[in-house]
């Protein structure tokens, strides 16, 4: 059950979107490697706990190591792994006052500069796949207001007790947002969304 909660935009601010309310997910803890292991753990599996935060944590260098590689790392039915750059904007490939080249490296421009250094930042980038693509977790996604939210919605109401819980299979569809940049209330800026658009089957 996904649980979310009302994120206002501010009324004075400049965008289109103030004073619009964004559903967002309100998160209930972050799970690391170990709550995984113990996790899965349950499940009765024939490895131990230990056994299994083992080859999580040899999964995670590996899958590591093979994206710095230039590889993708398609995990099946989650998500594909790759490295992307925050590029900068060259003007020219070889700038003569200056005898410099476009060089394949990390840095910033500095003022006035018209070559140099051709990325700002490397980044990971997730791609949704599988049964975690949009359209299939519109289907299994079940939503559901926070205790405060419902309140909140009462009153606005007049105080009313029927608050309108949204519980529901497949729900993601009419909410406001999503998960890929554009939609509003898609990430935790005001109205903004994640830098991971990309989606494969």
């Amino acid at each position: 059950m996904l649980e979310l909660y009302l994120s206002q935009v501010s009324e004075s601010s400049e965008s289109e979107l103030a004073g619009k309310y964004y559903a967002r997910v309100s998160y209930k803890q972050t799970m690391s490697v170990q709550d995984m292991a113990h996790h899965m753990a349950e499940h009765n599996t024939m490895f131990s706990e230990g056994s299994i935060t083992g080859i999580l944590i040899d999964f995670v260098k590996c899958v590591r190591e093979m994206v710095l590689m230039g590889n993708t790392v398609k995990i099946d039915n989650l998500a594909i792994f790759k490295a992307t750059v925050e590029a900068n904007g060259l003007e020219t490939l070889y700038d003569p006052e200056q005898d410099k080249v476009a060089s394949a490296s990390i840095g910033t421009l500095p003022e006035g500069a018209k070559t140099g250094a051709a990325v700002k930042a490397i980044k990971l980038l997730a791609q949704s796949t599988g049964e975690f693509t949009r359209d299939e977790l519109k289907k299994d996604a079940k939503l559901s207001w926070t205790d405060k939210t419902k309140a909140e919605i009462a009153a606005a109401k007049g105080g009313s007790s029927n608050s309108g819980d949204s519980s529901q299979q497949g729900g993601g569809g009419t909410t406001p947002g999503g998960n890929t940049g554009g939609n509003p209330g898609g990430g935790d800026n005001n109205g903004g969304g994640d830098d991971d658009t990309g989606e494969n089957d």
